[in-house]
């Protein structure tokens, strides 16, 4: 039987797997362009998911986001604030994000490497950890890592749908 760590390192493994697969064929054209006015662009949803994935889960393990340790956020070079992870964002905000395949795929891969590491360490008994009590009910552990999960693959299944319209 497979153990917590097992299951959640093999999914965000997949998820890790699948930009990679999306991304590194895509020109800068295909990256930004829009399938339809207002849509998202294919780097920004992915920009996005994987910024969301850093965000969430280094606030989790109690460590600094892959995004400022190693320097992500220089290499983007976005015009809004740094810790930004595209909720709420505007059309022209998300025109901003124009993102290479290179820069997609290192960040990827290091955000992957850096949750497959936390979630290495867990048990089951970690999972009803409370991780924010902001919520009513507060959120836990658990709750957290499968709200990430699902945020991910839902806009993983945008972008790949929208690379597939191009």
């Amino acid at each position: 039987m497979s153990s917590v760590a097992d299951v959640l390192g093999d999914t965000f493994g997949r998820i890790g797997d699948d930009v990679v697969a999306l991304v590194e064929p895509m020109s800068d054209a295909d990256l930004v362009r829009r399938v339809a006015p207002g849509a998202n662009t294919v780097g920004w949803l992915v920009w996005h998911l994987l910024r969301v994935q850093d965000d969430h889960v280094a606030d989790a393990a109690g460590t600094e986001q892959v995004w400022f340790a190693s320097g992500w956020v220089d290499r983007f070079g976005l015009p809004f604030e740094a810790g930004a992870t595209g909720y709420g964002q505007t059309p022209d905000e998300v025109d901003a994000v124009r993102p290479t395949a290179e820069l997609l795929t290192g960040y990827a891969r290091e955000v992957t490497a850096a949750t497959q590491r936390y979630v290495s360490g867990l048990d089951e008994g970690d999972l009803d950890r409370v991780v924010d009590e902001g919520w009513d009910p507060p959120v836990t552990l658990a709750a957290r890592l499968v709200s990430v999960i699902g945020d991910d693959l839902k806009h993983l299944g945008q972008a790949e749908y929208a690379a597939g319209l191009s």
